[in-house]
């Protein structure tokens, strides 16, 4: 599966002599892997980079969870089934809120919702780099750390790596940094970038025997904090709170204390103190959010090394796989030496843009830790009221809706007519004490 130095080559029509690989990537966890396995069936030959030698290594701060977007490129890299089989749960939501819960369910007579799956990345992280070294073309390098970029004329042309056997220059059309939040493929090549403060904090934990209302997961706005619980494989729930980080000296001075007073008084709250906690409470207490320029000569970006979205959302394992795909899809022919390079990466990054900007600005506005905006609380609030405004939020959770189709006049003249609607609907009479005829 893994190989100390490349091998393995495939024959192009137009091999460059002085390249050991068509594209070297650094980061083998999931946007690397998904990355790896594509390119290659497209006919490139590609070193896959992974700084941790342990082939089972795997993010451990994460909410583990892939959303139905993803579906389809799991679909293309053959992994459904492996998921499944390893215990994966596929993943509908409830969402309670200041109006009540939202809860999507599909139409009569209409098709199921989408789904993606709930499964932890100590099963999912070995599986894809597993798929990705036994993949034809690809080199996977264990124990490979970027410490440099090889440069010509303003161009990226290769990596410096140290390795089990010194350092190692791997030169190739493309370098494709694949190494999360920060990273170091990045800085190197000086990628223009852009930060946004997140004003939440995060905590989470892994727990047995913690049942969940109809199996699926429960999230909580509570105006600013937020809180989640996700069923995972193996009978693992993940429990997540995000308080705002006014809160975060009650956190620092008791973490335990304070994250189970936080689940206790969530409303309809799970049974956490029947529960069993098999993990320690781990978490952040600044995690920022990032966008990067995606792609550069000779250079592009995937994953969290593009963009960085609050946790909150639970939706950076699905774009780095989406983000994997749609490089595949633009670069394939030219890093094979049957196109142009520069246009296939410019198309990515306007992919990537239209893609995901959109959420991006929405998400990084949000964790400003305040209260929903008019906007949120009509489409929210008709959310909790009606089935098909129910299901246009699963459309957008899911992120296989954007925000400008999710908050089109359209879908906001539906939300404003279901608010109009249940205010016209007269209250129920106040409960009256019974009659009892007055004694004379």
């Amino acid at each position: 599966m893994t190989q100390p130095d490349r091998a393995g080559r495939v024959d192009h029509r137009d091999t460059d002599p002085g390249l050991d690989y068509d594209v070297v990537i650094a980061g083998a966890s999931l946007a690397g892997s998904a990355a790896a396995i594509l390119l290659a069936r497209s006919g490139a030959r590609v070193a896959l980079l992974e700084r941790r030698s342990d082939p089972d290594a795997y993010k451990t701060l994460c909410t583990h969870s892939l959303t139905a977007s993803a579906y389809p490129v799991l679909e293309e890299l053959g992994l459904v089934t492996a998921l499944e089989e390893a215990g994966a749960v596929r993943n509908h939501a409830r969402w309670h809120t200041r109006w009540g819960w939202i809860e999507p369910r599909a139409a009569p007579a209409g098709p199921a919702l989408p789904y993606g799956y709930n499964i932890r990345r100590s099963i999912l992280d070995p599986l894809i780099r597993s798929r990705a070294g036994q993949t034809p073309g690809v080199d996977l390098l264990l124990g490979h750390q970027v410490t440099g970029l090889l440069r010509d004329a303003g161009r990226t042309t290769g990596v410096r790596a140290a390795t089990p056997h010194g350092e190692r220059e791997i030169r190739a059309r493309l370098v494709v940094g694949a190494d999360g939040k920060d990273s170091a493929v990045a800085a190197f090549a000086e990628v223009p970038s852009r930060s946004y403060e997140n004003t939440r904090f995060g905590y989470l934990a892994h727990f047995r025997n913690l049942p969940l209302p109809g199996g699926t997961g429960h999230a909580w706005f509570l105006e600013p904090d937020m809180a989640y619980a996700f069923p995972n494989d193996d009978g693992v729930t993940v429990l997540a709170v995000l308080p705002d980080k006014k809160r975060l000296p009650d956190f620092r001075a008791d973490l335990e204390g304070s994250f189970l007073a936080l689940v206790r008084a969530l409303p309809d709250a799970p049974p956490i103190d029947a529960a069993e906690r098999i993990t320690k409470i781990t978490g952040t207490v600044n995690y920022p959010l990032h966008s990067r320029s995606p792609a550069a000569p000779g250079l592009a970006l995937v994953g969290d090394a593009a963009l960085t979205c609050d946790p909150l959302w639970g939706v950076g394992c699905a774009w780095a796989l989406q983000s994997a795909q749609w490089l595949a899809k633009a670069v394939a022919p030219a890093v094979t030496g049957r196109g142009d390079l520069d246009r296939s990466l410019a198309a990515y990054a306007r992919t990537h843009g239209r893609r995901l900007r959109g959420h991006q600005f929405l998400a990084a506005d949000y964790a400003k830790s305040r209260p929903f905006n008019p906007v949120e609380r009509l489409m929210f609030s008709a959310a909790a009221r009606d089935a098909s405004a129910a299901r246009h939020v699963h459309l957008f959770a899911a992120r296989l809706i954007g925000p400008l189709r999710f908050l089109s006049p359209v879908a906001v003249a539906r939300a404003t007519a279901v608010n109009v609607r249940h205010l016209r609907t007269p209250a129920p009479p106040a409960h009256l004490p019974p009659h009892r005829p007055r004694n004379r």
